[in-house]
C-alpha cells in the first residue's frame, strides 16, 4: 500500500488481500493496489493447469504498464471536464484491450494455455474522479454514506438473462449456469470493456472483488463490512466468505477516500 496525496486533491489509501479458499488447489485470482499511481484492479483467472494464473498475473502487469505510460503522456490530473473523463475511458479500455491481446496471443503460441482468460475489474483514478473498466464478473462496489452500490454490471450468462425478463430472482439462484461468463480477457484478441466515471467524495469506500467473495455477500452487507476499515475489513471479508463455504478464491481490494491531507507550511528563512 502506497498513499497519494497531490496538493488539493483527495487522498485514497487501499488495503488488499487474496485467499485459496478451502476448495481450490491454486489461487488464480491476482490483484494491484498502487495508491501513488491510482490504479487498483481484481482479476480472477479461469484455464486451469496454472492457465489462470498466468492470465489474470499478466493481464494486471500488462494494465498497470500501459496505465503508467498513458498517465505519464496525458493532463488527467485537473478540473474535471468531459475531455478528461473521455481521455481517462480511452487509457484504461485500452490497457485492458492490451491485455487481452497478450493473453490471447499467449494462449495460441502454447496449447497446454489454451482456452485460459481472466475477469477484470479496474479502477483508476483522474482528478478527484475515478473511471471503472470492466470485464467478466468480478464487482466494483461503492459505499457512500453508509448506502452500498453496485457500480460494475455482471458479463454472465445469468446476468443477461435477468436483464432480458427470461427467468426471475428466484430460478437465477439456483441455475446450474451460474458461472457462465459472457466476457472474458484473452478468450479473444478484443473484448468490449465497460467503462463508467464516478466523481468521488470523502468518506467514499469501494471494494473491488473477485466473484468467490461477491458469491457470499449481500448487496447490504457491504457497508458493514467495509466499516470497519483498512486490513480489518479486508481480512473480515475474506473469513466471511471461507465461513460460508469458500469454494472459490477469494479477493478484496478496498479503497478508502478521505479529504485532502493539509500542505505543511515550510518555516521561514533568515539570511545571515
Amino acid at each position: 500500500m502506497r498513499n497519494m496525496s497531490v496538493d488539493g486533491l483527495l487522498t485514497m489509501r487501499s488495503f488488499g488481500g487474496t485467499d485459496i479458499g478451502r476448495r481450490r488447489a491454486i489461487n488464480e485470482d491476482a490483484f494491484l493496489c498502487d495508491d501513488e499511481l491510482g490504479l487498483w484492479v481484481v482479476a480472477d483467472g479461469m484455464g486451469g493447469h496454472a492457465a489462470g494464473e498466468v492470465a489474470s498475473q499478466e493481464s494486471i502487469d500488462t494494465i498497470f504498464g500501459m496505465v503508467r505510460r498513458g498517465k505519464l503522456s496525458l493532463q488527467l490530473d485537473g478540473p474535471p471536464s468531459e475531455d478528461r473523463a473521455r481521455a481517462a475511458c480511452r487509457v484504461l479500455e485500452g490497457a485492458v484491450q492490451a491485455a487481452t491481446y497478450l493473453v490471447f496471443a499467449m494462449a495460441e503460441l502454447d496449447r497446454g494455455k489454451a482456452g485460459m482468460g481472466t475477469t477484470i475489474s479496474a479502477m483508476m483514478r483522474f482528478g478527484d474522479s475515478v473511471v471503472l473498466g470492466q470485464v467478466g464478473d468480478s464487482r466494483i462496489y461503492r459505499v457512500r454514506q453508509g448506502r452500498p452500490l453496485q457500480l460494475t454490471e455482471d458479463h454472465t450468462l445469468i446476468a443477461w438473462q435477468l436483464k432480458q425478463g427470461l427467468i426471475t430472482e428466484d430460478e437465477a439462484r439456483v441455475s446450474k449456469q451460474r458461472n457462465v461468463i459472457t466476457r472474458a480477457v484473452g478468450s479473444r484478441d478484443y473484448v468490449q470493456v465497460d467503462t463508467s466515471v464516478w466523481a468521488a467524495n470523502p468518506g467514499d469506500r469501494y471494494l473491488l472483488c473477485s466473484d468467490g467473495l461477491h458469491g457470499y455477500l449481500q448487496l447490504d452487507e457491504v457497508a458493514q463490512a467495509l466499516g470497519e476499515g483498512g486490513e480489518l475489513a479486508v481480512q473480515g471479508l475474506i473469513d466471511r466468505a471461507n465461513s460460508r463455504g469458500g469454494k472459490d478464491n477469494i479477493t478484496a481490494v478496498v479503497v478508502e477516500v478521505s479529504a485532502p491531507l493539509p500542505v505543511t507550511e515550510r518555516p521561514p528563512s533568515f539570511d545571515p
